[in-house]
């Protein structure tokens, strides 16, 4: 946590955090969180922001899940004063699963031809 603060307090680029409710990007999470509250209010400078890309073809379980883990996220940090926002990403529709799989004709993703990452999850990451 301490060398969170550090590295938080070095410089004035934002921070994004990459989140999927999953058990590592939850630690990555927390380990932010008890860094910034751990800083007094005026250190607390720059925007953090909680990225969490839903590809539209999640178990409709956990995307509600996710979606409701940033809503309390951000009414928490909110109450805590804390410069972090959390964003529930989606790809353009043109880049949607479905689109290209039976629209376009696409094979479905495999090791050699994943498609799906750079559509679903890195280009919505970069808007």
């Amino acid at each position: 946590v301490r060398q969170a603060q550090e590295l938080y307090a070095a410089d004035n680029v934002p921070w994004v955090v990459g989140y999927s409710g999953g058990k590592d990007s939850t630690a990555v999470l927390q380990i932010v969180w008890m860094a910034l509250q751990g800083l007094p209010k005026k250190q607390r400078h720059k925007p953090v922001h909680v990225i969490s890309t839903d590809t539209l073809v999640e178990n409709p379980v956990v995307a509600s899940w996710v979606t409701h883990s940033l809503e309390v996220m951000e009414a928490a940090a909110v109450k805590s004063e804390l410069p972090l926002t959390p964003h529930r990403l989606t790809p353009a529709v043109a880049d949607t699963f479905w689109v290209n799989l039976i629209g376009r004709g696409y094979p479905a993703p495999r090791p050699k031809f994943r498609w799906c990452t750079e559509r679903l999850k890195i280009k919505p990451s970069n808007t």
